[in-house]
């Protein structure tokens, strides 16, 4: 009980705001992982786990059945729900896949702009061990536990300044991840017709064209960085 009630009086506890320059550097090194491709393979990962988790969500909350969900080491992921093959349900779980990356970055931000780096990071841990028993693949599995362990590290073990800049990294990187998975969508969806993308399976279900879609993920996207960016100090409302 006394272990329980020292973190909870550690998540909410907030703590000083980063320094300007080492919050410019912090986004910055965000910015790198994301457009420098070798360690951008590498960290999509986390990207697809926010990805498929979205599905997964939205799809419960729609009423469908969720029936599990794979993530490949290719970085591309599977969310299985049964229920209506078509209608607004499956219509909002396809929906969901892209945005969600930048609205949890947004929900980061709104975090971290209060403070609440340490919340931050033990709620992304709830999170993850949810999502973990919907895993039904052994790749799966170890990029979410892989994922968590590194989150729990630094929340456990890392000091205030650590946690403080490891949270805004992960609140960047999710923000600007987000948008580079949809502009690396339309390019796939250039090369090849009639893929089997979510803007392409939207298209189907819709019959409005998928670079519509495209659309709506990029917008929903950008109005998250601007926000976020708006929360964070880094514009001017």
């Amino acid at each position: 009980m006394d272990l329980l009630l020292d973190i909870w009086q550690r998540m909410t506890t907030p703590h000083a705001a980063l320094a300007p320059l080492t919050a410019w550097l912090t986004v910055a090194a965000a910015a790198a992982i994301v457009f420098f491709p070798p360690v951008w393979r590498l960290a999509r990962h986390a990207i697809t786990i926010v990805h498929e988790g979205g599905h997964g969500v939205v799809a419960v909350v729609c009423g469908r059945r969720l029936g599990g969900i794979r993530l490949h080491s290719d970085t591309s992921g599977l969310t299985v729900s049964r229920g209506r093959p078509s209608g607004p349900g499956m219509i909002f779980t396809l929906l969901a896949g892209y945005p969600a990356p930048a609205l949890l970055g947004l929900g980061a931000a709104w975090l971290l702009s209060r403070g609440y780096d340490l919340g931050l990071l033990w709620a992304l841990l709830a999170a993850l061990a949810l999502l973990l028993v919907q895993i039904r693949n052994w790749f799966g599995l170890w990029s979410v536990a892989v994922t968590g362990a590194i989150v729990f590290g630094v929340s456990w073990f890392g000091t205030p300044q650590v946690q403080g800049v490891f949270a805004l990294l992960v609140t960047a990187f999710l923000l600007l991840g987000a948008l580079r998975t949809s502009l690396e969508l339309q390019q796939s969806r250039s090369r090849r017709a009639g893929t089997s993308s979510d803007a392409d399976q939207l298209a189907r279900l819709t019959h409005i064209p998928g670079l519509f879609w495209v659309a709506v993920f990029l917008g929903v996207q950008l109005g998250c960085v601007t926000l976020a960016a708006i929360l964070l100090g880094f514009l001017q409302p």
